[in-house]
């Protein structure tokens, strides 16, 4: 596979020597203001007060100030309801793409982006179930582990966004998916043992997809190719490769086509090394029956 050149953004240096693309600055909240500006702006030419246009559209004083200071994303219903109010003709229910973007954080919503183009994905995880693969309570748990705490708000943007990736399942074309997944991944019970048992029906379910290979690899393995950390990589309809990796604050993309060749070689190994597709999903059904 080869992989598009060059990338906007800086670059720094990997683990192995070579280049990643950094991360660029997330840019929701000034969409979130821009769009708040302008709620307020309709709504003072209307003559209406905070209270008023809340009682009118059915949402209070504060989610209206919230909105208009850009804290809130507004729902669809939300710019709906004032644009109809506000006889706007359109011009605020226009928002709703932009607003539907940027209420999830930056490196999310280039990561779906590319998603969206992949008809391959290739997925190896050493620390948690992957993203695709999760329950919204298993992603939740997740979530209410970082440190510093999320704000409810971002709490529910970052599971919000986790989920809305997961289209790629149904998606048609079918996008031919493989997963490896550690076996601690698959009896850590983050969350709890209840939501750790859901989350293992839920992935027993998924990888009996026909476009789906799931693969667990044993800890008691001597030799392993994914001792470098996380590997995820994505064929697009053009035929380039991109390879992701997700590392403490950062998330970075490979576009070199030497470094993406790095990536699929190595984890091509990691999958000949774990359990084939069938012994994984006798490992899981083992696990669910012991949790």
């Amino acid at each position: 596979m080869s992989a598009a050149s060059g990338g906007a953004g800086r670059s720094v240096n990997s683990g192995d020597g070579g280049r990643w693309e950094a991360e660029s600055e997330d840019d929701s909240g000034a969409v979130m203001k821009a769009v708040g500006r302008q709620i307020k702006l309709w709504r003072e030419a209307a003559g209406l007060r905070q209270a008023e246009l809340g009682a009118a559209i059915g949402y209070s004083e504060e989610m209206v100030s919230c909105v208009e200071r850009g804290r809130r994303a507004p729902k669809p219903e939300f710019l709906d309801g004032a644009d109809r109010v506000l006889e706007a003709g359109g011009k605020i229910a226009a928002m709703k793409g932009d607003v539907a973007e940027a209420r999830y954080p930056k490196k999310v919503r280039d990561l779906a982006r590319v998603e969206r183009e992949a008809v391959e994905l290739g997925a190896y995880g050493n620390h948690n179930i992957h993203g695709l693969l999760q329950t919204e309570e298993y992603a939740r748990a997740l979530f209410e582990m970082r440190r510093p705490a999320l704000s409810p708000d971002d709490l529910d943007r970052f599971v919000s966004a986790r989920l809305a990736r997961q289209e790629i399942f149904t998606r048609t074309p079918l996008v031919t998916l493989t997963f490896v997944q550690e076996e601690v991944t698959l009896l850590r019970p983050l969350g709890g043992r209840a939501v750790l048992r859901r989350q293992l029906e839920h992935l027993l379910e998924t990888a009996q997809l026909r476009h789906v290979e799931f693969q667990v690899m044993p800890t008691d393995r001597d030799d392993h190719a994914g001792m470098g950390g996380e590997v995820q990589l994505l064929k697009l309809k053009e035929g380039t490769t991109v390879g992701f990796s997700e590392a403490q604050l950062t998330t970075r993309t490979v576009l070199d086509p030497k470094e993406v060749h790095l990536l699929e070689l190595r984890y091509g190994i990691i999958r000949s090394q774990a359990l084939s597709p069938r012994e994984s999903l006798a490992f899981v059904e083992k696990a669910l029956g012991e949790t």
